[in-house]
């Protein structure tokens, strides 16, 4: 064995690597790393050798002995260190997926930590996109263990190089299908990749995973983003070699490095761009406008839905959308809120989905979106908000500042408040900070705002002005709150302390125009002096100046007349001794060295000019002061003597004649400009009067129609009640009709029988004897014996029979033929209407009846007592 082992030492490290024997694989693989740990760059004969044989490293990855394997992982990282973007563009498309399979779910803590830190280093030193491309088939192996690696290492690697530099888009769209998985162990990893994804993006990136989980599912990551949400925001720990190249760079330039770190964190991550644009045009429905301006809300509301649902793609393809915008604007003055709500929605939308060509619509909808945040209920008002916040994103903060400055003074407070609001938003959000002019007048406008009488609006506005604070920083500021007191200073510099803003102003790029206005003034200088300085001394300049600079510097002043006084700061030296030299002839003393050839001499000499000021004190005038005092002013005098020199005089008076009509020009249309902004602004505000009059007076009417078509309803209800209660009063009556007719067949059947009748005056016959005796009696007899023989007769006619024989039984005598047919008619009588009219006609005739009974019985008596 020590023979065999002395000859697989021997052997070359690419034989060790493929050699049956594990043993001896382990020990190429640590002699290997040794070696190319102690290589001086890639191009060393060991590493060239392993670059070139890249497809030997898949087996050295995926070793079948463990101890093997973790000193294969270690070699290759050892390989990937030295090899630099050659050795990683070669290997890592035989290593990383069998790293991902083999090597990350091993059970040796050493060998999956070189597993990860060989993904790492496969990142670093060449791009991180084809390491992410290799990893994502993974996650759909079929062991979950292999899964839940590969979640952790995704979740190690964006956590080391963030989601700026790894594109996070490809793992965000598999997270679905990872956490439909059933091992718990992989949807507890998925969970960690996500929050670790959410300290990065924040609720950026729940569009384009977040509708496929389940409630339950959002619902804990919710729970797990609370945790981290108030976290700062995290910083990339490892970076590219490109980037520490860059930064190596940039180490000599501190200035500069700043910058561009600055410009990266300023850089927002697009989870954009893999949608395709969808053409909605032709889906939205052919009635629109005419549904739109229906009378009806519903059917208003209904087209506004159809639109909802077809606007609702995450990008739109670009088209004439006008139309569309002119039915959501006149939307938003609709009386119904559900209307406005939705239109509101739909802006939305189709701010999203068209991103930056939504910019040329924003004139047309933002105005009346603005105009309707008068609305009190918080759902008009979130609904509106978001629609606004959509459209600034598709804009700029200076295409929308002067609009949202018109509105901070807005008569309705619920607007103004909402518009302040707007206003912080945009600020927050904003990528470019205001340009001084903004800040002034946003600053301004706030600070009228600090002074309202509700206290919710007194903290926009201060709210307002710390963010504005934040953007801008201490200098720029300092202007703007001198004026204010200590307590609203500490209200807006709590705000300040609290605010979060993307925009970041940097004084820097303002500072390379400043020295553009210094030469101005000092061409503007010469405008009244140089005609008079030309013409007295047109010879020394030329002397004064070498003859080729002037050549070639004319053409120059003529079309840019800043560049023409640099030229004239060179020269300065000799228009000053110059002009040294000619004040000492106008002084009378010093004529002889003006003349002279160096006339640079005496402004230097300072006896001559000491002798000088008495003699001229009475020409220059008393206010000069010290002969000092003269010299300075001279010394402007020259500069506008070298552009003389350079351009012809003539020439140079019709430019400067151009410049300052040119300049009166200007300032006469910002005059105009400003007349005009001020005229649009009253007439922008009788608009919004007169729209809110248009408004109102579309309320009274939809009120009144409304109260006319509840009043025709209470009308129609009231007819149909009518009906009814005269169809039941008929009812009614039918039914009195059938009563009254039953209760005549019930008195018809409950009248005495004749045989009752024939009874009671047999039994009165036989109980008077003494009728018998006087001839009475025979008479009742025969009357009852002919009324039986006479067979059935009618209850009428027996009623009548009956009272006729009672009576004549009773009233001892024969009642007359006459009596006797009166009688029966009016007993005949009065019982047939009884039946049919009611009981009290039948009480009357009976009540008759017994008062005829009595005088019959009083008739006897008296026939009695004559006897």
């Amino acid at each position: 064995m020590a023979d065999g082992e002395e000859d697989f030492s021997a052997l070359p490290l690419p034989d060790r690597f493929v050699h049956k024997n594990w043993k001896v694989r382990k020990e190429g693989y640590e002699a290997a790393a040794k070696e190319f740990d102690l290589a001086a760059s890639e191009s060393d004969p060991v590493v060239r050798q392993f670059i070139q044989d890249a497809g030997i490293w898949k087996g050295v990855v995926g070793d079948s002995n463990v101890a093997a394997q973790q000193e294969g992982l270690k070699a290759l990282c050892s390989f990937l260190q030295i090899a630099g973007a050659a050795g990683s563009t070669r290997t890592r498309n035989h290593t990383v997926a069998t790293i991902a399979e083999k090597g990350l779910p091993s059970t040796r803590p050493a060998a999956k930590q070189s597993a990860l830190e060989a993904l790492m280093l496969y990142i670093e030193t060449d791009k991180p996109d084809p390491v992410i491309e290799e990893l994502l088939p993974i996650l759909s192996h079929k062991q979950p263990k292999v899964i839940a690696a590969t979640l952790d290492a995704l979740t190690q690697i964006y956590h080391a190089y963030g989601c700026k530099t790894i594109e996070p888009k490809p793992v965000l769209k598999a997270l679905p299908k990872v956490y439909g998985h059933a091992d718990k162990n992989v949807r507890a990893k998925a969970q960690e990749l996500t929050v670790e994804f959410y300290r990065w993006l924040k609720d950026a990136m729940k569009p384009l995973f977040w509708g496929d989980l389940k409630p339950v599912q959002q619902t804990d990551l919710d729970k797990l983003f609370e945790k981290v949400k108030d976290e700062p925001p995290p910083k990339q720990e490892r970076l590219l070699r490109s980037q520490q190249a860059a930064k190596e760079a940039a180490a000599a330039a501190p200035g500069a490095d700043d910058e561009e770190e600055g410009d990266e964190e300023e850089e927002a991550i697009d989870l954009e761009p893999e949608y395709e644009a969808v053409d909605v045009l032709p889906k939205i429905p052919k009635d629109y406008t005419e549904r739109l301006a229906s009378s009806k809300w519903k059917d208003r509301k209904d087209v506004l839905d159809e639109v909802h649902k077809i606007l609702s793609v995450p990008k739109i393809a670009e088209g004439p959308f006008d139309e569309l915008l002119r039915g959501f604007a006149k939307s938003m003055k609709d009386a119904n809120i559900a209307v406005v709500i939705t239109a509101a929605n739909c802006v939305e939308l189709l701010a999203k989905g068209l991103k930056k060509s939504f910019g040329k619509y924003r004139s047309t909808i933002m105005a009346p979106m603005m105009e309707r945040l008068k609305e009190k209920k918080a759902t008009v008002t979130d609904a509106i908000g978001a629609a606004l916040d959509a459209v600034f994103a598709s804009t700029s903060f200076q295409d929308c500042l002067e609009e949202i400055v018109e509105f901070l003074k807005h008569k309705n407070p619920q607007v103004k408040l909402q518009s302040t609001l707007f206003l912080v938003r945009c600020l927050k959000t904003t990528r470019e900070a205001p340009s001084p002019p903004e800040v002034k007048t946003i600053a301004e406008a706030s600070t009228k705002l600090l002074t309202e009488s509700q206290e919710v609006q007194r903290s926009a506005g201060a709210e307002v002005l710390g963010t504005l604070w934040k953007i801008m920083g201490d200098r720029p500021m300092n202007a703007h709150l001198d004026g204010l007191d200590d307590i609203r200073k500490a209200k807006i510099k709590e705000f300040h302390d609290s605010a979060e803003v993307k925009a970041k102003y940097k004084p820097k790029a303002a500072a390379p125009p400043k020295p553009a206005p210094t030469a101005a003034p000092a061409g503007k200088r010469p405008v009244g002096k140089r005609p008079a300085l030309g013409a007295k001394k047109p010879t020394p300049a030329p002397a004064a100046a070498a003859p080729p600079p002037p050549p070639v510097e004319e053409p120059a002043a003529p079309l840019a007349p800043k560049p023409t006084s640099r030229p004239g700061v060179s020269k300065l030296a000799g228009p000053k001794s110059r002009l040294g030299g000619l004040k000492k002839p106008g002084s009378g003393i010093a004529a002889p060295p003006a003349a002279g050839a160096s006339p640079r001499r005496p402004v230097v000499s300072p006896p001559p000019e000491e002798v000088a000021p008495p003699p001229a004190a009475p020409k220059l005038g008393l206010g000069r002061g010290l002969a000092g005092r003269p010299l300075g002013k001279p010394q402007a005098e020259p500069a506008t003597l070298a552009p003389a020199v350079q351009v012809p005089s003539g020439l140079g008076l019709v430019e400067r004649a151009e410049l300052e009509e040119l300049r009166a020009e200007v300032e006469r249309l910002r005059r105009q400009n400003e007349e005009m902004r001020s005229e649009r602004t009253k007439l922008t505000s009788q608009v919004h009067e007169l729209q809110n009059q248009n408004a109102q007076l579309i309320e009274d009417h939809t009120r009144d129609v409304l109260s006319i078509k509840a009043k025709e309803t209470q009308l129609v209800r009231a007819r149909s009640d009518f009906e009814a209660a005269e169809q039941t009063v008929q009812n009614q009556r039918r039914e009195v009709d059938r009563l009254k007719r039953e209760l005549s067949r019930q008195v018809r059947a409950t009248s005495p029988p004749p045989t009752d009748l024939s009874d009671q005056i047999y039994a009165d016959t036989n109980g008077g004897g003494r009728l018998g005796d006087s001839g009475y009696g025979g008479q009742g007899i025969y009357n009852k014996r002919e009324r039986l023989a006479s067979g059935p007769t009618s209850p009428i006619s027996e009623g009548a029979n009956s009272a006729q024989s009672s009576m004549s039984s009773r009233g001892g005598g024969r009642i007359s033929p006459a009596e006797s047919n009166s009688m029966g008619t009016r007993i005949g009588g009065t019982q047939a209407t009884a039946g049919a009219e009611s009981w009290k006609r039948a009480a009357e005739v009976t009540q008759n009846l017994k008062q005829r009974i009595e005088m019959m019985k009083a008739k006897q008596g008296l026939g009695r007592q004559q006897q």
